[in-house]
């Protein structure tokens, strides 16, 4: 059976891990925003479901962009690193394609 979430994807213990685990959550709560609470909204009269999302997404992107920041300080990384991470918080399922590179940056971390 195939992993829908992948491996140690939602650790906590370091700054890498929660930045990896941010990233994911919140691209998660982005698709579920757009594509499901959005015509829940629309198309069904069910508003409440955008708010309860869209709250938690909204928590989810501060903090993305917290661990973003914090991440780039503690880690050195460059600016780059930064607009990455926050271009790809604004495009849908884009978060998804930096897991890799948040796994490798937090594999680093974890060996230092």
């Amino acid at each position: 059976m195939a992993r829908v979430i992948p491996s140690g994807v939602l650790r906590f213990d370091r700054t890498t891990a929660r930045l990896r685990a941010v990233t994911f959550l919140e691209g998660i709560s982005y698709v579920l925003l757009l594509f499901v609470a959005m015509p829940l909204k629309y198309w069904a009269g069910y508003p409440l479901a955008v708010r309860v999302t869209g709250l938690a997404h909204g928590v989810l992107f501060v903090s993305l962009a917290w661990l973003t920041w914090s991440t780039m300080r503690k880690r050195r990384k460059p600016l780059s690193f930064g607009v990455r991470i926050g271009v790809a918080a604004l495009i849908p399922f884009a978060t998804f394609f930096l897991d890799g590179e948040l796994a490798r940056e937090d594999e680093v971390a974890r060996l230092e």
